[in-house]
């Protein structure tokens, strides 16, 4: 998360991924989670993406997402590329999440468009909030303790 927030490094992480093509290291991505009802919502801003780049998966009571979003190639301008500004990030981003134990892993599902990766999780049964019936017990009436003194 430095390189979001430091110039400096910012700069270099761009030289770095020029030089070598691509991202050494995973880049992070901005997300908001929030609890609608009866999931967990978790949104990934991740535009630009390649569909079929993106991997989700839950392992672990550990949800992970992945993506890549490739530079352009000569192939892709029918030329060569002299870039001016390179300033969109490049390479692979990765996210952890670690998941309690009240989802439902089983039935995750993730969709994207728009250049977000909307990932719900819903509360699992056992985990979900129940109404507990409190019994009433007849006492056949008040009893009278002895002391047994005269």
């Amino acid at each position: 998360m430095t390189l979001a927030f430091d110039p400096l490094f910012r700069d270099l992480n761009r030289l770095t991924t020029e030089v070598f093509g691509t991202s050494r290291a995973p880049q992070g991505m901005a997300m908001d989670a929030y609890r609608a009802g009866e999931n967990y919502v978790a949104e990934f801003d991740l535009p630009g993406i390649d569909p079929d780049s993106l991997e989700v998966r839950a392992e672990n009571n550990t949800l992970t997402v992945r993506a890549q979003r490739q530079g352009r190639t000569e192939s892709d301008t029918n030329g060569e590329i002299s870039y001016i500004a390179a300033e969109r990030p490049r390479g692979t981003f990765s996210r952890q999440l670690a998941l309690g134990d009240g989802l439902d892993l089983d039935n995750i599902t993730a969709d994207y468009a728009d250049g977000v990766l909307t990932v719900t999780m819903p509360v699992a049964e056992q985990a979900k909030p129940r109404q507990i019936q409190v019994g009433r017990r007849d006492t056949g009436g008040r009893k009278v303790i002895d002391s047994g003194g005269s």
